[in-house]
């Protein structure tokens, strides 16, 4: 065979190739979907997981499989994903601890900036600070000072090292410049159990997961940590109007997939998720399971995600957090 023959060989290979590729993304999808979720049965990252499946499958007009791939934090599902072909077929439901908080804290085998790709936000929930009602102050302002009159007495609960109810009250600390005494839980469900025993001071949790304490009275809401007065809670200010500037701090959720999707694929599920998201029942759903519906560009969602990333590196490098082992 000659150089020139070779040359043509593998010309018509390569557009061959292309136009296989080409017909596979007209084509796509034409088999059932996995999407991962990262976390147990039960939590929200699952419940959206489901909810979203049930939604997209017959938008797609395939199925879409939603499969429990748990451990480490979310770590282990997410890396599920990323070592997956990157074909449109298989996707995981992301979230901030994975994606924006465990690159800093853990050593993880890939590195989510750079092996998967934001294709859609989905939803995002705020966290309400919350405090045993025999704790003498009724507002963020009264809290902190009392915090500032007794350096490291006070306290709160988190559900483990490097979790959001950690770092949201971590954040909180740096910007108010207070001492507030960090006790470590294994999950939310045992701090709330000791915050509303009185034997925390404090605590961040989830607005749906606090309302049922909060409507007994078992704790008192303090400020919520989003930047607009979530609508659950309409009276409860945010932390930033209550006189911490620049307070911002949200938990969010979106499908992500292994970098090297093709763009049409990327285009067409952030296309019909978002179309998902702008209907009133779909919405409606989500409101039922305590999150705000989101939506947006995935370029928008790949911006916000690496802000979100860079915020909690920041912060936990300035809190010097260290997660054993």
């Amino acid at each position: 065979m000659t150089m020139t023959t070779r040359r043509l060989a593998l010309g018509l290979t390569a557009a061959a190739s292309l136009a296989t590729a080409a017909r596979a993304q007209a084509d796509w999808p034409n088999r059932s979907i996995r999407l991962i979720s990262p976390f147990p049965p039960g939590g929200a990252a699952d419940l959206l997981a489901r909810v979203l499946a049930e939604e997209l499958s017959p938008v797609l007009r395939q199925t879409v499989v939603v499969e429990n791939r748990t451990g480490a934090g979310g770590s282990v599902g997410t890396e599920a994903a990323v070592r997956s072909a990157p074909d449109g077929y298989t996707l995981v439901m992301g979230s901030a601890g994975p994606l924006a908080i465990n690159p800093s804290l853990l050593r993880l085998s890939y590195d989510p900036a750079r092996d998967l790709v934001p294709i859609a936000p989905v939803a995002a929930v705020a966290s309400v600070l919350v405090v045993h009602p025999s704790v003498n102050a009724r507002t963020l302002p009264e809290l902190l000072a009392l915090a500032r009159a007794e350096p490291g007495k006070l306290n709160y609960g988190s559900a483990g090292i490097g979790s959001a109810q950690h770092l949201f009250m971590e954040l909180l600390k740096q910007l108010a410049n207070v001492d507030i005494t960090h006790v470590p839980y294994r999950g939310t469900g045992p701090a709330m159990v000791d915050t509303v025993g009185g034997r925390l001071t404090m605590m961040f949790d989830t607005t749906p997961t606090a309302l049922p304490h909060i409507r007994d009275g078992r704790v008192r809401t303090i400020a919520v940590s989003s930047a607009r007065r979530d609508p659950a809670l309409p009276d409860i200010p945010t932390i930033a109007e209550t006189g911490v500037a620049g307070y911002e701090a949200i938990g969010w959720y979106g499908v992500f997939g292994p970098t090297g999707i093709p763009a049409p694929v990327i285009e067409r599920l952030n296309r019909e998720i978002t179309g998902l998201l702008s209907r009133p029942e779909f919405r409606a759903k989500l409101t039922a399971q305590g999150v705000e519906a989101m939506g947006g560009t995935a370029a928008e969602f790949t911006a916000m995600v690496a802000e979100d990333r860079q915020r909690w590196a920041e912060v936990i490098r300035r809190g010097n957090i260290r997660v054993d082992g």
